[in-house]
């Protein structure tokens, strides 16, 4: 064979040869539709801690624009159609991402609304009150302060945080209320998902509300594998 014929053969053999395994958003059944991502993926369903990687969609494929290491419920991850408050899990599913909030003030470049954390914030967790699973200021008599978050009291873990849509637009009582992506605290989370302070900077200048940007939680494998969301 010639050498030209060869070099020609080659070129071939390179274009039919496989590029690597697809990314992540592109083995999930769902990503909602919009063109910004997030992943936040553990190990295991007991795995304290994972990746979370956030991804642009361009010219029909997926690309990752960032990745921190994650911290998960001190229970691990569960289902979260099936998951019960209070029980120290993260929920798994696809969810969005209605509001951002913080004590400080939002990163440079912040597109997403953002709320300012003040003396009278709240997050209602009380599965009696009408604003069950819902920001207050101020927190109204039929909530109870025993069972919300007073939001200004965790610092650094809300210097920064995204509102994760879980059971937030017809709440279940009793599934769970406050999930959101924020700053790491000193271990695993009650059953959020955290990332270090100078990821979530990036991450709020990133996400683009008219994108559509949504966040998967789940496992590797198994049965809340991120590949079923």
């Amino acid at each position: 064979m010639r050498l030209g014929a060869v070099a020609l053969a080659s070129v071939s053999l390179l274009a039919l040869a496989p590029s690597g395994p697809p990314a992540l958003p592109e083995r999930l059944a769902d990503t909602g539709g919009g063109s910004q991502l997030i992943t936040a993926e553990a190990p295991r369903a007991d795995a304290t801690s994972g990746t979370l990687t956030w991804w642009d969609r361009r010219d029909g494929h997926w690309v990752r624009a960032g990745s921190a290491v994650a911290r998960f419920g001190a229970r691990g991850l569960v289902e979260g159609g099936s998951r019960r408050q209070s029980t120290n899990t993260t929920p798994t599913g696809l969810y969005g991402l209605p509001y951002a909030f913080g004590i400080r003030k939002a990163p440079d470049g912040t597109r997403i609304p953002y709320r300012r954390v003040h003396q009278g914030s709240w997050w209602c967790e009380d599965n009696a009150s009408r604003s069950y699973n819902r920001w207050t200021e101020p927190r109204p008599a039929d909530c109870r302060a025993a069972e919300s978050e007073h939001l200004i009291t965790y610092d650094p873990q809300y210097a920064y945080a995204l509102v994760v849509g879980f059971n937030y637009d017809r709440p279940v009582r009793g599934r769970g209320a406050g999930i959101f992506l924020h700053v790491d605290g000193r271990g695993a989370t009650a059953g959020c998902v955290s990332v270090p302070v100078d990821a979530m900077r990036r991450i709020l200048a990133w996400v683009d509300p008219a994108r559509g940007p949504h966040i998967a939680i789940g496992t590797t494998g198994g049965d809340i594998a991120l590949t079923r969301y």
